[in-house]
């Protein structure tokens, strides 16, 4: 074989593993890839049993129920809501009427069973883009749910 086949030869093991690097990097970050849904989307787009979720929005008035470590509550977007129950500690500042993001899996039934559940972490906290999707979807005042314009002040000695 010539040094020019030699090196051609080189060349393709070279792509064939850098090909096979980056397909078991790409089906390792697949697995853990979790999506975001608010219920209407949920709805509109019903996902697999198996795959895991994450759904947002507003924790729906007088819908909390707990039974020891078992919980259950709507979430809602203003236009549609989902069941979901979870078996746990809920965050400190879980409560009804605020900001809430759910991670689990949709059950055959139409419930969703959470495997994690976030809280908002202050008063004026709730991310741009469900702030955005619970106002398209008719929710109004959300705007004191929106954070205030912040001014830092570096306080020196």
């Amino acid at each position: 074989m010539t040094r020019k086949g030699q090196r051609l030869v080189f060349l393709l093991i070279g792509l064939a593993a850098l090909g096979g690097a980056t397909a078991l990097v790409l089906s390792a970050m697949g697995d853990n890839l979790v999506f975001f849904y608010t219920p209407s989307e949920l709805e509109a787009h019903p996902r697999a049993a198996a795959e895991r979720v994450r759904i947002g929005g507003l924790v729906e008035a007088h819908s909390l129920q707990k039974d020891g470590t078992a919980v259950s509550f709507r979430i809602t977007d203003g236009k549609t809501d989902i069941e979901v129950h979870y078996r746990g500690v809920l965050p400190d500042l879980f409560r009804e009427g605020q900001g809430v993001v759910a991670e689990g899996r949709l059950q055959a039934d139409g419930d969703f069973r959470a495997a994690t559940v976030l809280a908002k972490h202050d008063q004026y906290y709730m991310p741009r883009w469900v702030a955005k999707e619970l106002k398209k979807n008719g929710n109004e005042g959300l705007e004191a749910a929106l954070p205030p314009p912040h001014h830092f002040h570096l306080a020196r000695p």
